[in-house]
């Protein structure tokens, strides 16, 4: 691997086309929500739902780390969040935070997304969770489809820069089948699969500007997460949706 220096730039935090307006700097959430937030997602990943988990050692045990995961079904967040051996703070839009999910969502710990800023925001708070040295977890595709990882959104990559922090990818398989609309709650019982990859290094080159080290980075982690989704439904056997109706 090519030495790089001690210090450099950051990249540029990803611009969006829908809002040129600044971003207010945001705090990290509270560590406190996901010690007792993944106490429900355990009990819904494994006592309502059947998760089998593979690659839990992939997950360093401490310093910042970030999971990523293909996003197919409306369980995807609270699944990770109960299978993760770290206490975790996943990216969720903030249309979910209404009401009494609202409430939950932001007394555990978890980081609204905010579509008028392109999700600069959550990407500024998700930093200053990596920086403390806790987890973060993200949908690089952004929205509920087939979860097969034909694209991926830059914020990954950036945070990964940003922080110097190891992206583990997970596949999550299960959570929707063909035919089910993206918002679905699979009935209990239903056989879910998560597999967790090996940790990937993400560095910017020497040479390279900020822009060009994101888009790299963000082209590597979105080729192991589409290898790792094929291979981990070839060994669980359950397949992706064969429809792909993207939620807004």
């Amino acid at each position: 691997m090519a030495l790089t220096p001690r210090r450099r730039a950051e990249p540029d935090v990803p611009s969006s086309p829908s809002s040129a307006r600044p971003v207010a700097p945001r705090s990290a959430p509270s560590a406190r929500g996901p010690r007792w937030s993944r106490q429900v997602g355990r009990f819904l990943a494994r006592g309502v739902w059947r998760a089998t988990v593979v690659g839990h050692e992939n997950v360093p045990d401490d310093g910042p780390v970030i999971l990523a995961a293909n996003h197919q079904g409306f369980i995807d967040g609270p699944v990770l969040l109960g299978v993760a051996p770290r206490p975790l703070h996943v990216l969720v839009k903030r249309e979910m935070y209404r009401g009494p999910v609202g409430w939950v969502l932001r007394a555990a710990g978890q980081i609204p997304v905010d579509k008028d800023d392109g999700g600069r925001g959550a990407l500024v708070a998700a930093r200053e969770v990596l920086r403390r040295g806790d987890a973060v977890g993200i949908f690089p595709e952004g929205n509920r489809g087939r979860g097969d990882m034909a694209d991926a959104r830059g914020g990954v990559a950036w945070l990964a820069l940003a922080c110097h922090a190891p992206v583990v990818p997970v596949a999550v398989l299960g959570t929707r089948r063909t035919g089910e609309k993206v918002g679905v709650v699979p009935p209990p019982g239903r056989r879910l699969h998560v597999e967790m990859g090996e940790p990937l290094r993400i560095e910017r080159e020497p040479g390279t500007t900020g822009r060009e080290a994101q888009r790299a980075a963000a082209e590597r982690i979105r080729e192991a997460m589409s290898a790792l989704v094929a291979a981990a439904v070839g060994r669980s056997g359950l397949p992706l949706p064969a429809d792909s109706p993207a939620a807004p």
